[in-house]
């Protein structure tokens, strides 16, 4: 065994000493400090600041980011050192490593990468991804979490939504909108029944009324019968509140209905919903 051979081994032996190590776990403790810090910060900002909330989220998802990647980068090459040929031989061996053993995790990696700087959608967006639809909670390195509508935590991982349609209510914005249907008879006071739905819409604590309301009409079949449709357009104040809103117009309305005698299309029939007979009304 030569001198350049025994310098070898000493230099990779070099690499485990005891303090390399504890200050390279030392300093990946630190990362996890800082993020989960930047967290609770964001968190806090985003309580006070509701205003906000999304740009918070946003901006500690970029910094998350850049913590782990570059400062674990700069960690490893502090705590450890390496001569640069061995450098070039271990980035090398774990090039070839990664693409072999690990390309479904190093795809995620370089997909997070793509939706963070393509962004098609944000954190704190409410999106549909398949059959799965509700609030982007934080786009991580390999994968993406989703909250939905009943607070199931759905991981999915990031490069499913380089390949896959992903569709995004509101974009970055607070604001979203929100489609209701209500559903009348064919003989109903149909302008009345609009602008009740309107009033109460406008009306609503979660309306967001910087931008337009309108009520859409149109005719649709339930069971054999024609009914007239009419759908509610209006944008929440916060797509948190979504199902809040939801609620509050669709309770008002049919009690303004009701108060109003709007005739509806449906009655129970053995037990199912079932449409009029529509015929009786226009003999």
């Amino acid at each position: 065994m030569n001198d350049q051979n025994i310098n070898q081994i000493v230099e990779a032996a070099s690499l485990f000493e005891v303090w390399r190590i504890v200050f390279l776990l030392g300093g990946i403790a630190a990362l996890v400090f800082i993020a989960g810090l930047m967290n609770r910060l964001a968190s806090g900002a985003s309580e006070r600041f509701p205003s906000h909330r999304l740009l918070f989220l946003q901006i500690v998802t970029t910094f998350n980011f850049c913590i782990y990647i570059f400062g674990g980068a700069f960690l490893i090459y502090i705590a450890l050192s390496p001569a640069k040929e061995l450098l070039i031989a271990l980035g090398g061996g774990a090039a070839v490593a990664i693409g072999l053993s690990l390309k479904d995790l190093v795809a995620s990696l370089v997909a997070g990468l793509t939706l963070l700087f393509d962004r098609p959608f944000l954190v704190g967006d409410r999106v549909q991804f398949g059959d799965v639809y509700g609030e982007i909670k934080s786009i991580g390195l390999r994968s993406v979490k989703l909250v939905t509508l009943d607070d199931s935590l759905v991981t999915i991982p990031n490069a499913r939504f380089i390949s896959d349609v992903v569709s995004s209510g509101n974009a970055g914005a607070l604001d979203m909108m929100i489609v209701i249907p209500f559903h009348v008879a064919l003989d109903a006071d149909i302008e009345a029944a609009r602008r009740l739905i309107y009033e109460t819409v406008v009306t609503s604590r979660f309306a967001y009324l910087a931008k337009p309301v309108k009520v859409v009409a149109s005719e649709i079949v339930i069971g054999h019968n024609l009914a007239v449709q009419l759908s509610a357009k209006a944008y929440v104040l916060d797509v948190q509140y979504e199902k809040d809103f939801q609620t509050d117009v669709v309770m008002r309305v049919t009690e303004a209905f009701a108060a109003n005698h709007i005739k509806r299309p449906i009655f129970m029939v053995y037990g199912a919903i079932a449409a009029p007979d529509l015929k009786k009304h226009s003999a």
